[in-house]
């Protein structure tokens, strides 16, 4: 049996960074830490990348070497005790792919989602209907149980629009994803009108590209920057591509995309002007 697969959370990735934080201080490299403490290399950068939670023996060992004393050092094995929380975890996301499994976790978890889309409606704003027709779609290989495995999953990921603190979703996407009929007439249709309801919730932002804008900077595919209420937690920036799935935590990499993000916002339709395109395109379907 393969070992249980670590999904990150962003308490691990907190918690990877102070101790990376922790070493660089302390002026070591992973090899002196592996002199002076026998913890292997390979484990060590696993854990400095959040691969994996280190064992609490292990976790000791490093604060020892470290010198760190309370209260830090309670903060940091209080931190690490809760690392591997997964609230949002149902039985058949194990099933999932491992990148999915991944940013559903930091979804669940962040303040803020700025979301662009080319071709399809972002995923937070989608029907159930249009999300089984766009998986269907994308995934012409995958059996009806996986293909329903993914829907249940993207419908539940709608909950974080729906908690007490909402989280903050930013969403642009183009025409394009408007006029697509994915699903359908009927499907399509229901979709558009989704939007409409859930547009004028006080923490949900929509806007489109229009065709009229000519090319932009988000025509080489989509993009999600996530953001976390804790100021410890950097930015994530996401990928997804036919190439594969790719987190981005450098400061210049979440610069870059955030950059991009407020050229797109630019160029896109208001707000208001969205939903005027959105009840103009529900019409002419009827």
């Amino acid at each position: 049996m393969p070992p249980k697969r670590q999904i990150p959370t962003v308490r691990l990735r907190r918690l990877a960074a102070e101790l990376r934080r922790l070493r660089n201080e302390s002026e070591l490299t992973r090899e002196d830490v592996t002199a002076r403490t026998g913890i292997n290399e390979a484990t060590l950068y696993r854990v400095e990348t959040a691969r994996v939670r280190p064992q609490r023996r292990t976790l000791i060992a490093l604060l020892d070497l470290y010198q760190l004393q309370d209260p830090q050092r309670g903060e940091v094995l209080a931190l690490s005790q809760r690392a591997n929380e997964q609230g949002w975890l149902r039985p058949y996301h194990s099933e999932l792919p491992e990148e999915y499994t991944a940013y559903i976790s930091f979804e669940t978890e962040a303040w803020e989602v700025r979301n662009y889309e080319s071709l399809f409606i972002p995923g937070l704003l989608q029907t159930e209907d249009y999300a089984r027709a766009v998986i269907r779609g994308t995934l012409p290989m995958a059996g009806s149980e996986a293909v329903e495995q993914r829907v249940q999953a993207r419908v539940e990921r709608k909950a974080v629009l729906a908690k007490s603190d909402p989280l903050r979703l930013w969403a642009i996407t183009d025409e394009a994803a408007l006029r697509r009929m994915v699903g359908g007439p009927m499907v399509m249709r229901e979709q558009l009108k989704h939007l409409e309801r859930v547009a004028v919730e006080p923490h949900v932002t929509l806007q489109v590209i229009p065709f009229s804008a000519g090319a932009h900077a988000g025509m080489p595919g989509s993009f999600v920057l996530m953001g976390f209420a804790d100021a410890e937690d950097p930015e994530i920036v996401y990928l997804d591509s036919m190439a594969g799935d790719l987190f981005l935590e450098a400061e210049i990499d979440v610069r870059r995309y955030g950059v991009m993000f407020d050229n797109l916002r630019a160029q896109a339709l208001s707000p208001d002007g969205t939903m005027s395109l959105i009840t103009t395109l529900i019409s002419e379907m009827q």
